[in-house]
Protein backbone atom coordinates (compact mmCIF):
# COMPACT_ATOMS: atom_id res chain seq x y z
CA UNK A 1 0.00 0.00 0.00
CA UNK A 2 1.02 3.11 -1.25
CA UNK A 3 0.16 6.31 1.06
CA UNK A 4 1.46 9.70 0.21
CA UNK A 5 -0.75 12.83 -0.25
CA UNK A 6 1.47 14.26 -3.32
CA UNK A 7 -0.59 12.45 -6.91
CA UNK A 8 2.24 12.59 -8.43
CA UNK A 9 4.54 10.49 -6.03
CA UNK A 10 1.89 8.10 -5.94
CA UNK A 11 1.25 7.50 -9.62
CA UNK A 12 5.39 7.28 -10.24
CA UNK A 13 5.52 5.03 -7.11
CA UNK A 14 2.77 2.49 -8.16
CA UNK A 15 4.27 2.85 -11.81
CA UNK A 16 7.77 1.89 -10.50
CA UNK A 17 5.98 -1.10 -8.55
CA UNK A 18 3.69 -2.69 -10.79
CA UNK A 19 6.71 -2.75 -13.45
CA UNK A 20 8.63 -5.04 -10.73
CA UNK A 21 5.76 -7.57 -10.18
CA UNK A 22 3.95 -6.06 -6.69
CA UNK A 23 0.33 -4.99 -7.02
CA UNK A 24 0.19 -1.65 -5.27
CA UNK A 25 -2.87 -0.18 -3.94
CA UNK A 26 -3.44 3.67 -3.11
CA UNK A 27 -3.98 6.09 -0.62
CA UNK A 28 -4.39 9.78 -0.47
CA UNK A 29 -3.67 10.49 3.42
CA UNK A 30 -3.63 8.71 6.41
CA UNK A 31 -7.44 8.18 6.95
CA UNK A 32 -8.07 6.61 3.57
CA UNK A 33 -5.02 4.39 4.61
CA UNK A 34 -6.58 3.45 7.87
CA UNK A 35 -10.02 2.88 5.80
CA UNK A 36 -8.50 1.02 2.85
CA UNK A 37 -6.88 -1.16 6.27
CA UNK A 38 -10.31 -2.42 7.13
CA UNK A 39 -11.21 -4.16 3.97
CA UNK A 40 -7.35 -5.48 3.71
CA UNK A 41 -4.22 -6.58 4.54
CA UNK A 42 -1.25 -5.55 2.20
CA UNK A 43 2.76 -7.06 2.72
CA UNK A 44 3.83 -3.86 3.51
CA UNK A 45 2.80 0.07 3.84
CA UNK A 46 5.07 3.02 2.23
CA UNK A 47 4.10 5.63 4.59
CA UNK A 48 4.82 9.15 3.88
CA UNK A 49 5.18 11.13 6.99
CA UNK A 50 4.46 14.96 5.83
CA UNK A 51 0.90 14.79 5.49
CA UNK A 52 -2.74 16.32 6.27
CA UNK A 53 -4.94 16.49 8.20
CA UNK A 54 -3.19 13.08 9.76
CA UNK A 55 0.56 12.85 9.35
CA UNK A 56 2.40 9.71 8.66
CA UNK A 57 3.70 9.54 12.27
CA UNK A 58 0.03 9.73 13.62
CA UNK A 59 -1.18 7.01 11.50
CA UNK A 60 1.43 5.18 11.79
CA UNK A 61 0.61 4.97 16.15
CA UNK A 62 -2.67 3.83 14.66
CA UNK A 63 -1.06 1.03 12.45
CA UNK A 64 0.60 -0.25 15.44
CA UNK A 65 -2.79 0.19 18.11
CA UNK A 66 -4.99 -2.07 15.90
CA UNK A 67 -4.24 -6.11 16.45
CA UNK A 68 -5.30 -6.74 12.93
CA UNK A 69 -2.96 -4.13 11.60
CA UNK A 70 0.18 -3.97 13.79
CA UNK A 71 2.50 -6.66 11.85
CA UNK A 72 2.22 -5.20 8.81
CA UNK A 73 5.71 -4.13 7.84
CA UNK A 74 6.04 -0.12 7.41
CA UNK A 75 8.36 1.41 5.43
CA UNK A 76 8.79 5.07 6.04
CA UNK A 77 9.68 8.18 3.61
CA UNK A 78 9.95 11.71 3.58
CA UNK A 79 11.34 14.74 2.43
CA UNK A 80 11.41 16.01 6.08
CA UNK A 81 14.72 15.90 7.58
CA UNK A 82 14.26 13.42 10.59
CA UNK A 83 15.35 14.76 14.20
CA UNK A 84 17.33 12.11 15.98
CA UNK A 85 14.22 12.54 18.80
CA UNK A 86 12.29 11.13 16.30
CA UNK A 87 14.18 8.53 15.23
CA UNK A 88 14.70 7.15 18.43
CA UNK A 89 11.18 7.61 19.36
CA UNK A 90 9.75 6.11 16.41
CA UNK A 91 12.63 3.67 15.18
CA UNK A 92 10.77 0.45 17.13
CA UNK A 93 7.64 0.53 15.26
CA UNK A 94 9.07 1.08 11.43
CA UNK A 95 10.88 -1.52 9.14
CA UNK A 96 12.92 1.06 7.19
CA UNK A 97 13.42 4.41 5.84
CA UNK A 98 13.71 6.17 2.98
CA UNK A 99 14.30 9.66 2.13
CA UNK A 100 13.18 11.66 -0.30
CA UNK A 101 13.43 12.42 -3.41
CA UNK A 102 12.94 8.82 -3.71
CA UNK A 103 16.11 7.23 -5.42
CA UNK A 104 13.99 4.04 -7.03
CA UNK A 105 16.75 1.70 -6.69
CA UNK A 106 17.27 2.70 -2.91
CA UNK A 107 13.38 2.04 -2.53
CA UNK A 108 13.54 -1.56 -4.41
CA UNK A 109 16.54 -2.14 -1.98
CA UNK A 110 14.54 -1.70 1.00
CA UNK A 111 11.43 -3.16 0.13
CA UNK A 112 13.86 -5.86 0.06
CA UNK A 113 15.77 -5.82 2.89
CA UNK A 114 12.00 -5.34 4.28
CA UNK A 115 10.65 -8.81 3.08
CA UNK A 116 14.06 -10.87 3.30
CA UNK A 117 14.10 -9.74 6.42
CA UNK A 118 10.85 -11.23 7.32
CA UNK A 119 10.88 -14.69 5.50
CA UNK A 120 14.20 -15.31 7.53
CA UNK A 121 13.14 -14.36 11.21
CA UNK A 122 9.89 -16.61 10.22
CA UNK A 123 12.16 -19.43 9.43
CA UNK A 124 14.26 -18.86 12.17
CA UNK A 125 11.68 -18.68 14.61
CA UNK A 126 9.66 -21.59 13.51
CA UNK A 127 13.08 -23.58 14.10
CA UNK A 128 12.86 -22.28 17.55
CA UNK A 129 9.73 -22.37 18.47
CA UNK A 130 9.85 -26.30 17.29
CA UNK A 131 12.49 -26.65 19.29
CA UNK A 132 11.27 -25.56 22.21
CA UNK A 133 12.40 -22.01 23.15
CA UNK A 134 10.67 -19.81 24.90
CA UNK A 135 7.65 -17.59 23.69
CA UNK A 136 9.07 -14.57 24.96
CA UNK A 137 12.33 -14.90 23.83
CA UNK A 138 11.67 -15.20 20.79
CA UNK A 139 8.95 -12.42 20.52
CA UNK A 140 11.95 -10.22 22.12
CA UNK A 141 14.35 -11.35 19.12
CA UNK A 142 11.93 -10.45 16.89
CA UNK A 143 11.81 -7.02 18.43
CA UNK A 144 15.25 -6.48 18.39
CA UNK A 145 16.20 -7.97 15.16
CA UNK A 146 13.90 -5.17 13.10
CA UNK A 147 15.09 -2.28 15.78
CA UNK A 148 19.18 -2.92 15.08
CA UNK A 149 18.20 -3.20 11.65
CA UNK A 150 16.18 0.33 11.14
CA UNK A 151 18.30 2.06 13.75
CA UNK A 152 21.21 1.51 11.52
CA UNK A 153 19.90 2.88 8.62
CA UNK A 154 18.29 5.69 10.68
CA UNK A 155 22.22 6.33 11.82
CA UNK A 156 23.11 6.93 8.56
CA UNK A 157 20.30 9.17 7.67
CA UNK A 158 20.34 10.97 10.79
CA UNK A 159 24.22 11.35 10.15
CA UNK A 160 23.69 12.62 6.20
CA UNK A 161 21.33 15.16 7.43
CA UNK A 162 23.37 16.24 10.24
CA UNK A 163 26.38 16.26 8.11
CA UNK A 164 28.57 14.91 11.05
CA UNK A 165 30.48 12.72 9.05
CA UNK A 166 31.83 16.10 7.09
CA UNK A 167 35.15 17.16 8.53
CA UNK A 168 34.56 20.70 9.73
CA UNK A 169 31.02 20.89 9.74
CA UNK A 170 29.37 22.20 13.18
CA UNK A 171 26.66 19.73 14.34
CA UNK A 172 24.81 21.29 17.33
CA UNK A 173 25.57 19.56 20.63
CA UNK A 174 22.29 17.68 21.38
CA UNK A 175 22.02 15.92 17.92
CA UNK A 176 25.28 15.10 18.85
CA UNK A 177 24.55 14.01 22.23
CA UNK A 178 21.12 11.85 20.56
CA UNK A 179 23.20 10.16 18.02
CA UNK A 180 25.43 9.19 20.57
CA UNK A 181 22.59 7.80 22.64
CA UNK A 182 21.25 5.98 19.45
CA UNK A 183 24.77 4.46 18.38
CA UNK A 184 24.82 3.54 22.34
CA UNK A 185 21.84 1.64 21.70
CA UNK A 186 22.38 0.03 18.68
CA UNK A 187 25.65 -1.27 20.44
CA UNK A 188 23.72 -3.02 23.24
CA UNK A 189 21.06 -4.13 21.49
CA UNK A 190 23.35 -5.87 18.51
CA UNK A 191 25.08 -7.62 22.00
CA UNK A 192 21.45 -8.19 22.85
CA UNK A 193 20.71 -10.11 19.24
CA UNK A 194 23.63 -11.84 19.60
CA UNK A 195 23.39 -13.63 22.49
CA UNK A 196 19.54 -14.40 21.84
CA UNK A 197 20.87 -15.78 18.11
CA UNK A 198 23.30 -17.97 19.74
CA UNK A 199 20.68 -19.40 21.83
CA UNK A 200 18.41 -20.09 18.74
CA UNK A 201 21.44 -21.97 17.07
CA UNK A 202 21.75 -24.22 20.10
CA UNK A 203 18.67 -25.40 19.90
CA UNK A 204 18.11 -25.23 16.02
Amino acid sequence: MIVDDSPYIVDGLAALLKRKEYRPVIAHDGDECLRELERLLPDLILLDIMMEPKDGWETLEEIRSNPKTKEIPVLMFSAKKISPEEAGEHSMCIDDFVPKPINPGQLLDAIGRVFSRQREMEEELRRAGEAGLDAALMDEYRALRRSVDVDIRMLTVLKAHTGMDNPGKEVPEEDRAAIGRLEEKVAADTERLRSIRTRFETVT
